[in-house]
Parts: C-alpha cells; sequence; structure tokens
C-alpha cells in the first residue's frame, strides 16, 4: 500500500478496527478516514453508497461487525444474521463501485464445521455442520466471503478474506451478557476480587480447548495480507496454539490476582468442543503471531483497570 493511500478503517472503535488504525498509524499512514455508528450507520446502503462515492478510497479493512459471546448469539440470532449481512453487504458493493483497489474482509473462525478435524485448514469450509450456538452468524461470515470471492471473478476486484481465531486485547467488550469468554472472565474475576466473592462462576464444563490471539497481532496480519497476498483464497489468522477453558480461566485468575474458587457449570453451553487454526498458509507468507497469551491478558488488564474498572468506580460516586 503507498503510505499516501487513503484508507478507511470500518468499525475503528471496536477491538480489531482500533488495532488496525493503531498499527497504520505506527507504518506511517496518514489518510486513515474512520466514522463512528452515529455518523454512518453501514446497515443502511444508501448512506454507505453516499459515502464511499464522496470519499474515493484506495483501499479499506472492513472490521465492523456485529458481534457476542455464546449468550448473546443465542439470544439475537436474528439481529446477527440481518446486520451483519447488511454490513458487508453494503461494503463490499460500495467499494466494487468506487473502484477501491483492495478490500480486507474479517471473518471468523466459527465458519468451520463444529467437528471439522484439528486444527481447522482453510479448505475445510463447508463440509460440515455449524455450531448451533453461533449459527447465525457464521452464515453470515460465510455469506461475506463468498461474496467477495464471487465479485472477483466476475468483476474483477481484488478482496480478501482473513479467519482470524479468538481475540482479545484493548478496546474489546467487557459487558458481562454480551461479551466473549475471555475478556467475561476478566470482568467476573476483578469484581469478585473487589467484592472479595468466595467464589466465580465459569460457563460449561472448562473442557473446550480454545486458541487465543491478541488484536495487534492480528492487526498487524491483515496490514501484511493487503500487501503481500494477491489470491483471494481465505486465509487463518492464530497463534497455532490452543488451552482449554479451565487453563484460560487460571491463567486469568492469576493475572488479575483472584483468590477465590472457579466454579464450573456444566449446565451452560460449552460450545465447539475444539477450535485451533492451522496457520501454514499465512506462516508461508512470513508471519507469526509475537504477543503470549500470558503478556497480552497482562497488558488487556491494565487497560480494563483504565478505562473500563475507572469508570464504573467513577459513575459508582457520582451516583
Amino acid at each position: 500500500m503507498e503510505r499516501d493511500a487513503k484508507i478507511f478503517v470500518a468499525g475503528h472503535r471496536g477491538l480489531v478496527g482500533s488495532a488496525i488504525e493503531r498499527n497504520l498509524i505506527s507504518r506511517g499512514f496518514r489518510r486513515i478516514v474512520t466514522r463512528t455508528r452515529s455518523q454512518l450507520d453501514l446497515r443502511d446502503g444508501h448512506a454507505v453508497a453516499e459515502f464511499f462515492r464522496q470519499e474515493r478510497f484506495d483501499y479499506v479493512f472492513l472490521a465492523a461487525a456485529k458481534v457476542g459471546g455464546i449468550a448473546a448469539n443465542r439470544d439475537s440470532p436474528g439481529e446477527f444474521i440481518r446486520d451483519n449481512l447488511c454490513i458487508q453487504t453494503n461494503v463490499v458493493d460500495a467499494a466494487y463501485r468506487t473502484l477501491v483497489k483492495r478490500l480486507l474482509f474479517l471473518g471468523s473462525s466459527c465458519i468451520y464445521p463444529k467437528l471439522a478435524p484439528q486444527p481447522l485448514k482453510e479448505e475445510y469450509l463447508l463440509t460440515g455442520e455449524l455450531e448451533p450456538t453461533n449459527e447465525a452468524y457464521a452464515i453470515a461470515k460465510i455469506a461475506g466471503i463468498k461474496m467477495c470471492q464471487a465479485y472477483n471473478r466476475q468483476f474483477g476486484t481484488s478482496f480478501l478474506s482473513a479467519m482470524p481465531t479468538n481475540l482479545y486485547g484493548p478496546h474489546d467488550n467487557f459487558d458481562p451478557h454480551t461479551s466473549h469468554v475471555l475478556p467475561a472472565l476478566i470482568r467476573k474475576m476483578h469484581e469478585a476480587k473487589e467484592q472479595s466473592s468466595p467464589f466465580v462462576e465459569v460457563w460449561g464444563s472448562g473442557r473446550p480447548r480454545r486458541e487465543f490471539l491478541h488484536a495487534d497481532d492480528l492487526a498487524d496480519a491483515c496490514v501484511h495480507l493487503m500487501e503481500s497476498y494477491p489470491e483471494d483464497d481465505i486465509v487463518n489468522i492464530g497463534m497455532g496454539e490452543d488451552l482449554t477453558i479451565r487453563e484460560l480461566a487460571e491463567l486469568v485468575k492469576a493475572v488479575v490476582g483472584y483468590s477465590g474458587e472457579l466454579r464450573f457449570n456444566p449446565d451452560m453451553p460449552d460450545g465447539t468442543p475444539r477450535k485451533l487454526l492451522d496457520c501454514s498458509r499465512m506462516e508461508r507468507l512470513g508471519w507469526r503471531a509475537k504477543i503470549s497469551l500470558r503478556d497480552g491478558l497482562a497488558g488487556t488488564y491494565r487497560w480494563f483497570l483504565e478505562n473500563i474498572a475507572a469508570k464504573s468506580e467513577e459513575r459508582r460516586i457520582l451516583s
């Protein structure tokens, strides 16, 4: 990408978009355009088309999406499939119509079949049934992948799709009702520590295995792909190693400094038994993750204390 290129980062306030914006700035890109949801609702096709027509971008990172954990996906599947289909359809089509050079679409590792062989290779897509707890979200993401590839074939665009594993880091969603497992554990254990609670409940059996990637590593991989990957085959981005939810909970407990008991609730859903990505395609392109899970967790917890916990305490004092 040319350093004077005009770049749109969709979803710049979220976990992934904010990391991509930081990475681009660190590399010397200065013509970065962003919009908040109140300024531009990406679900509004007319507004998105007019925005792209006026701005005329060179590159687009599509990191905007409606995301959430098991509970959110279970309770609002209609919103997950509707909002994500609208966002990606509007942005991808507008990019094509305004001659954007390259667009990178962010998918998710949940696109792969629930019982696919491990580690998950890109060619396993659409070879089996999806995990029911996030089926609506996964179908929307699969549609986004196929839309990018279809536009490339019919219209000669250069759109690509990256499939990150489970993500975490600054600007994550720590809401107790809609967050993913890692930020949920951080918040639960922090509040239990502050309130001297004797135990913290963890959903599920603790046996499922998950892989976690820091958002700053993902952002670095996305920019690397945008500059060096000429194909439109999907690309996995991950750490290449996983751990059980029980091991994750113990690690979060140590980082937060919580001394109570962990109680696993097997009546709550576990989700996919294992989800580890095969990242050999990304490694052949010369990229590997650099941030260890322990170091990344420590930094994420510091950000949580400075931005989430501090604001909660401020609101408590003011009330």
